[in-house]
């Protein structure tokens, strides 16, 4: 399979700002809860792994306190905030091919992160090489066959495009080796990583302005790729992003595969 250079949701585009307030809109409560039934407390050093935004570590500064560590990780940091008074440290960093950027974490989070990553093995072998004797790992991803429509509900024209150009963007993800199937893994890999207590859920939004929001950035940024490798012309990415403006679709995302285990003591 040919594997195209470069992250196809590349953080330097404009749209990426939109896209990663749109994903924190959506998943921030499901994330969140998990952490919190992890039993974060004050004091806890955390590494947020492909951060993003400034959504997920500000939150994590603000559970850990003072006492605690927040160590937001990216390939590129532009999006988040590097102000003195932001409570957490901020460092470029690639999971796939660089050490761990410290060790002894209590909690070590990624969410829809290594499903980009070529080198995901060795990137959640470092994530959890980087956790304490009694961390937690939890790795959020998303499962886009397990639930391959953008509008479940195909009831007419509009919805069997915009299904359309969901299924090219994923030919355009399996192109650059993206594993569309790698989040109904987690649980296995975790275990097989020789972490216990590990469980998983799933999370599935359907409808709403977090939906609208995240489709109509992740098609802005990819429009030029579908367009340019001949699986969809302009016309069609016009048409359906009016569609979504219109308020026509009931938009799903991909189901976001959660998994957690704790390293043993």
């Amino acid at each position: 399979m040919a594997n195209d250079s470069g992250y196809l949701l590349d953080n330097q585009q404009a749209e990426a700002g939109t896209r990663f307030g749109a994903l924190a809109a959506l998943f921030n409560p499901s994330t969140f809860r998990h952490i919190d039934a992890l039993g974060i407390a004050g004091g806890w050093r955390c590494w947020e792994v492909g951060a993003g935004g400034p959504s997920a570590p500000s939150w994590l500064a603000a559970r850990v306190g003072p006492a605690g560590h927040v160590l937001a990780t990216d390939i590129d940091v532009s999006w988040m905030t590097a102000a003195a008074d932001a409570g957490y440290e901020i460092r470029r960093h690639d999971v796939g091919v660089e050490p761990p950027p410290g060790d002894g974490f209590d909690l070590v989070h990624a969410r829809l992160v290594l499903v980009h990553v070529p080198q995901r093995a060795a990137a959640l072998a470092a994530m959890i090489s980087a956790l304490r004797p009694g961390g937690w790992l939890l790795v959020e991803e998303a499962d886009p066959m397990m639930q391959p429509l953008v509008c479940p509900d195909e009831s007419g024209p509009a919805q069997r495009l915009a299904n359309k150009l969901k299924r090219d963007f994923r030919t355009l993800m399996a192109q650059r080796g993206v594993d569309l199937s790698y989040g109904r893994t987690l649980p296995r890999l975790l275990r097989g990583a020789g972490l216990v207590d590990v469980e998983a859920d799933a999370f599935f939004p359907m409808t709403g302005a977090g939906c609208t929001l995240l489709e109509q950035a992740t098609v802005a940024q990819v429009r030029d790729r579908l367009v340019a490798a001949g699986l969809a012309t302009n016309e069609e990415v016009d048409r359906h992003l009016d569609n979504v403006a219109a308020g026509l679709l009931d938009l799903a995302t991909s189901p976001m595969i959660s998994s957690w285990g704790r390293k043993p003591a």
